[in-house]
C-alpha cells in the first residue's frame, strides 16, 4: 500500500493542540541541540574565503575581503556606506545581529555568535515544522527529527550559519520551504501558516547567491503541486498563484535593492551574475576543459581558440599566468562565453562524463580544506577544521571517489520514493530538493571551474535531507493525531 492511500483524509480544522504541543517540544529539544553544538566548548563557524565582503557590505559593514585562515567571531570596524553589488541573503541576517548586538550593548559592530545563535533558533523551527508536517506516528516523526538534526548540525554545514559565507542562508531557507511544503500539505490554517513559512524560506533560499536563483522555478512548481487531500478549484489555485507572486516579486525586488555591478570592459550589468559570467566561463574553460591533462590542441581548437592558449592551460582567472594577460586575448574574447561552453559540452559527451563524473567526488567531498572553523583565540592551527557531528559528510567522503557511482543511486532512491509519494506533500518535497541538488551539481560542475567542493556543498545538503526524508516514507505508521 502506498503512502498516498494510507495518509487519512481529515477535515478542514484549526491548528490542533496535539500537533502545536508536539511541535513546540521538537524546537525545543532542537534548539537545545544545535546551541549546545554550536557553543560547546566553543564557538564555530567558517573563516572567508575571500568573498565574506560581499555579506558584511550587504549589511553595511565596509569590509576588503581577503581569504583568512581563521574565523573571526567578531566584526569591530564602524558601519558605514559601500555599494552592495550582490546580493546574498545572509547580509539581512548580519543586519538582524547586528541590530540584537546593539540592544544587548556588545562593543563589535556584528558579533558572529550573535549570527550563529539566530540562525539556530531559525534552523530548529524549521526542523519542528518540517516533522509536524509528516503523515506518520510521533516516535517516526521523532526519528525523522533526529535524522534532520544530524544533516543540518553535520560539521560540514552547520559552520555556514555563522558565517559571513552564503551558503547559510541557503540551508535555513531551503529548510524552511521543505517545511513549509508539508505544512502546507496539511488541512485548514495549517495550510496556510505553510505558505507563509514556505513565502519566507523559499525568498531566502533563491536571493542567497546568485547560483541559488535557479531555485524560484522549482518552488513555483512544488507549490503548484502540493495540497490537502479534497481541495479543488479556487481554493486549490488561487492561494498558490499568490504565493507564487510573493516568491517572484520579493525576489525583483531584493535584486534590484543592489547596485549594478560593472563588468570587466567597465559597462554596468544588467542581470545578477552578469559581473561573474565572464570570469566563470574563463574558469571553466581553463580550469575545467582546458587542464592540461587532456588533448589540449584539439579542446581549443574545439572553443575556436588558438592553440598558442594551450601555455595557459590549467591556469584560472586569478592565476599568476592567465590567458587574460596574452595580447591576443581581446581578439578571443567572445569565446569565453556561456553559449561557446555549452556547445563544447553538448558535442563532447564522454568529456562531459568525465567532468560530471569529478564533480560528483567532489559533491561528496562535502568540506574543503581551507575553510577553517575557530577563532585565533581557540589556540588551534590555522585553517583548523571540526569535526564534532561527522555522521553524514563521513559517510559521503568515503564514497568520493565512486563518484558518480555512488552519487546516482542517491538520487535514485529520491526519485524512487518522491515518485511513490508524489500525492502527497512528501513526495512534492522530495521532487523539489531532488531537483535543486541536480540544478545546482550541474551549475557549479559546468559553469563554475573554480572551489567546486563549496560550490557543491547546496546540493549535497539537498541530497541529505532527502535520503531522511525518503527513508521516513518506508514506515507504514499513519499520524498518530
Amino acid at each position: 500500500m502506498s503512502v498516498e492511500e494510507r495518509v487519512p483524509v481529515s477535515r478542514p480544522v484549526a491548528l490542533e493542540a496535539p500537533s502545536r504541543l508536539f511541535g513546540f517540544g521538537v524546537f525545543a529539544a532542537a534548539l537545545t541541540v544545535l546551541l549546545v553544538r554550536f557553543l560547546v566548548p566553543r564557538p564555530v563557524a567558517m573563516s572567508d574565503n575571500g568573498d565574506g565582503f560581499r555579506v558584511l557590505c550587504g549589511a553595511g559593514i565596509p569590509w576588503k575581503g581577503k581569504p583568512e585562515p581563521f574565523v573571526r567571531l567578531e566584526y569591530t570596524v564602524p558601519a558605514g556606506e559601500c555599494d552592495a553589488t550582490y546580493l546574498l541573503s545572509q547580509s539581512w541576517f548580519a543586519r538582524i545581529a547586528r541590530s540584537i548586538g546593539g540592544l544587548l550593548g556588545l562593543d563589535s559592530t556584528l558579533s558572529l555568535v550573535v549570527l550563529g545563535v539566530l540562525m539556530s533558533v531559525l534552523a530548529a523551527a524549521a526542523v519542528a515544522l518540517i516533522v509536524v508536517g509528516l503523515p506518520y506516528s510521533r516516535r517516526v516523526r521523532v526519528l525523522a527529527a533526529a535524522g534532520l538534526l544530524l544533516v543540518v548540525a553535520d560539521s560540514a554545514f552547520f559552520g555556514y550559519f555563522a558565517a559571513v559565507l552564503g551558503e547559510g542562508a541557503a540551508f535555513l531557507g531551503l529548510l524552511l520551504a521543505v517545511g513549509g511544503l508539508l505544512v502546507a500539505g496539511r488541512p485548514g490554517l495549517w495550510r496556510y501558516a505553510g505558505l507563509v513559512v514556505l513565502s519566507f524560506g523559499g525568498i531566502i533560499a533563491v536571493n542567497a547567491k546568485v547560483q541559488t536563483l535557479m531555485i524560484l522555478p522549482l518552488l513555483a512548481l512544488a507549490v503548484l503541486l502540493v495540497r490537502p487531500a479534497g481541495v479543488r478549484g479556487l481554493k486549490r489555485w488561487l492561494p498558490a498563484v499568490f504565493v507564487i507572486g510573493v516568491l517572484a516579486g520579493g525576489t525583483a525586488y531584493a535584486q534590484q535593492t543592489v547596485e549594478p555591478a560593472k563588468l570587466p570592459d567597465g559597462s554596468l550589468a544588467a542581470r545578477p551574475g552578469d559581473d561573474s559570467r565572464e570570469i566563470n566561463m574563463f574558469n571553466t574553460i581553463f580550469l575545467t576543459i582546458v587542464d592540461g591533462q587532456h588533448d589540449t590542441a584539439a579542446d581549443l581548437a574545439a572553443l575556436g581558440l588558438p592553440a598558442s592558449f594551450g601555455q595557459y592551460a590549467g591556469n584560472g582567472w586569478w592565476h599568476p599566468k592567465p590567458a587574460t594577460l596574452d595580447p591576443g586575448y581581446p581578439q578571443y574574447r567572445e569565446r569565453i562565453s556561456r553559449r561557446n561552453v555549452v556547445e563544447y559540452f553538448a558535442t563532447h559527451p564522454w568529456r562531459t562524463t568525465e567532468i560530471l563524473h569529478r564533480a560528483a567526488g567532489d559533491l561528496l567531498t562535502a568540506r574543503p580544506p581551507y575553510l577553517g572553523s575557530f577563532d585565533q583565540s581557540a589556540g588551534f592551527a590555522p585553517e583548523a577544521q571540526e569535526y564534532r557531528v561527522p555522521v553524514a559528510s563521513a559517510i559521503t567522503k568515503l564514497l568520493a571517489p565512486l563518484g558518480f557511482f555512488a552519487l546516482l543511486p542517491i538520487w535514485f532512491l529520491l526519485a524512487w520514493r518522491g515518485w511513490k509519494t508524489r500525492r502527497v506533500a512528501l513526495g512534492v518535497a522530495l521532487g523539489f530538493l531532488l531537483a535543486v541538488a541536480a540544478g545546482q551539481f550541474a551549475l557549479a560542475a559546468l559553469g563554475d571551474g573554480l572551489e567546486n567542493v563549496k560550490h557543491q556543498v547546496i546540493a549535497l545538503y539537498c541530497t541529505l535531507l532527502g535520503v531522511v526524508l525518503a527513508l521516513v516514507t518506508f514506515a507504514r505508521q499513519e499520524r498518530s493525531e
